[in-house]
């Protein structure tokens, strides 16, 4: 096995200095007063033993990786999936890299994944994260490392972050329900202190509260594990037979109750009307296609991006804090509607 090709290695092949080898490959030669010709000669030789720089090396030498840290809760959920799709484009053709992680909301495995990342010297993090690392991303931000948070934020810590409004989100799905004449409204949901689920339960509260309803909320701890979603869930359906409209508070929770509805042998909407947090191609599939909040996907994405870009740029102002609040569009399909019809019958 051949090893690897070294700066020493063609500094020596060419007889001239390592240093003049550095210089040439980091864009310096001009400044340098490097001819075009050994230039030209050191490229060639580059180009023929296949040269690859040592990036780490580079950014111990430089301070800068170009590799950005992304931490979402669970990447293989479609929210963030496409999401993180979005940011590695954009971040790609400013010449940045992204590294993903799932932090399972285990604040734990957030200080491990963020120690991890500062090992591997990442310019930035992007994060939609756990609660109880508040210190933490004190520490990053203090060490002048860029933090941009989505989906949620941290009360405590004062950064850039990119939300859409969660409360009137619940409220308008919520007064969406009341007005189509569906009268005992469950709200079932995971189980959080999380900014963005809290007010999503305030948005469903108020709205009741305003259409003069009783509240039927029932929070799930979250597990990766489906069938410890499915039992509660069935058990909460089973118990408030009387309910006659349900809105899940994430889309992951959505599948688990269309699962559990159509198990118990419900029909929607005739027994139970439904919308669903987050939208995505499930939902329209369904049979009758399922009414859901979507999020701006596109939007939260290309203002999380700029906002690291932004705060990533030498020259820009980098001491102010943005926190963006995007709206969503409540998509109404049958689910939801066809109560209000049989009532008028």
């Amino acid at each position: 096995m051949s090893k690897k090709v070294s700066i020493v290695d063609i500094a020596n092949t060419l007889n001239i200095s390592k240093t003049t080898v550095s210089f040439i490959l980091n864009g310096r030669a001009q400044e340098k007063r490097i001819s075009e010709e050994l230039v030209a000669r050191v490229l060639k030789l580059v180009k023929e033993v296949g040269y690859k720089p040592n990036s780490l090396a580079k950014s111990l030498r430089t301070g800068k990786s170009n590799i950005i840290g992304l931490m979402v809760e669970d990447i293989s959920n479609p929210f963030f999936a496409n999401i993180a799709r979005l940011i590695e484009d954009r971040a790609y053709e400013k010449g940045y890299r992204i590294i993903y992680c799932s932090t399972d909301n285990n604040s734990e495995k957030t200080r491990d994944l963020i120690t991890m990342f500062r090992d591997r010297h990442v310019d930035g993090y992007i994060m939609a994260p756990p609660r109880e690392i508040e210190e933490d991303v004190k520490e990053l931000i203090n060490a002048g490392l860029p933090v941009v948070m989505f989906d949620r934020y941290l009360p405590g810590v004062d950064t850039d972050y990119v939300v859409v409004d969660n409360e009137f989100s619940t409220y308008n799905a919520t007064k969406h329900l009341a007005e189509q004449g569906y009268s005992k409204i469950a709200f079932i949901t995971f189980s959080s202190e999380q900014s963005q689920m809290l007010d999503r339960i305030n948005g469903y509260k108020n709205a009741l509260k305003d259409s003069k309803l009783k509240p039927f909320l029932k929070e799930i701890e979250f597990n990766r594990n489906e069938a410890l979603i499915i039992e509660p869930l069935t058990a909460f359906l089973k118990k408030n037979q009387d309910i006659d409209a349900v809105l899940f508070g994430t889309d992951h929770i959505g599948t688990c109750g269309l699962k559990v509805i159509k198990q118990l042998g419900m029909n929607v909407p005739d027994d139970v009307a439904v919308v669903s947090f987050d939208d995505y191609d499930v939902f329209k599939l369904y049979s009758p296609p399922v009414s859901a909040i979507a999020q701006p996907i596109e939007a939260l994405a290309d203002n999380v991006i700029s906002l690291m870009l932004k705060k990533l740029d030498n020259n820009a102002a980098n001491n102010t804090t943005q926190k963006i609040t995007l709206s969503t569009n409540l998509n109404i399909r049958e689910s939801s509607l066809q109560h209000s019809k049989t009532a008028a019958e």
